[in-house]
């Protein structure tokens, strides 16, 4: 997780100052050229793979944690399919990661987001993308999602599966109602700068925060209500 920080941290400076060498440098000119599709693609995919293992990780932790505390067997077994489990869950947001890349390359494209930072240019775009974040926090499946990822004792309970390859359909399973509770969570990247580290902290430390706060309505509504709010502002001021 550290060395993905690391990674992310390099490459915004990169960015920002238009200065380096070497492998993240030229992953940084790819991203910069959407007309080359492949190049860029292939560039940006690999990038949000290193966000969301750098985002995710500490949100999947305490999960992780739990699961060792519940499996049975030797030591070196549980540690195995405590690995297995995180990396599991890791896959489906890099899997995320790709979708991400390529609504980027088509933003970036349409000349929707800036070259460095690679943020919104269109007041329009910012305020959808934050209206439909907010409106998604309201939504039953949100909720449903969430209760998943806010109680990891009974997400295990309610679908352990012993052995290495229960740890990995388990990891999967988690990973894949994460992904259904914070997708549009992760489109606001796309207003603060899909390479603003700033934003990835701010999100990455939201995600956390809902995931060990006591569970209520609250912890949706509220921040729902000011994505509206805020994507409302944006319409009609800009």
């Amino acid at each position: 997780m550290m060395l993905a920080w690391r990674l992310l941290f390099k490459e915004a400076l990169m960015m920002s100052t238009m200065q380096g060498h070497g492998l993240l440098f030229d992953l940084m000119l790819a991203m910069m050229r959407p007309q080359a599709t492949a190049p860029y693609l292939a560039a940006t995919s690999l990038m949000w793979a290193v966000m969301m293992i750098a985002m995710m990780t500490p949100a999947v932790l305490p999960v992780v944690l739990t699961f060792w505390r519940l499996a049975r067997g030797a030591a070196e077994h549980r540690s195995r399919d405590g690995v297995l489990f995180g990396v599991s869950y890791l896959v489906v947001w890099c899997g995320f990661g790709v979708l991400a890349s390529l609504l980027q390359w088509a933003l970036h494209r349409g000349a929707l987001l800036d070259s460095q930072l690679l943020s919104s240019t269109a007041p329009v775009l910012a305020s959808g993308l934050a209206i439909t974040a907010g409106l998604y926090q309201l939504t039953p499946f949100k909720a449903a999602c969430l209760t998943q990822c806010q109680t990891p004792i009974g997400y295990l309970l309610g679908h352990w599966r012993d052995g290495a390859l229960g740890a990995v359909r388990m990891g999967l399973g988690h990973g894949t109602y994460c992904l259904g509770c914070c997708w549009a969570l992760m489109l606001l990247m796309f207003i603060g700068g899909a390479m603003s580290v700033g934003t990835m902290v701010l999100i990455s430390a939201f995600i956390l925060l809902e995931r060990v706060l006591p569970p209520g309505q609250w912890a949706t509504a509220v921040p729902g209500a000011l994505l509206i709010a805020w994507g409302a502002w944006v319409l009609v001021t800009r």
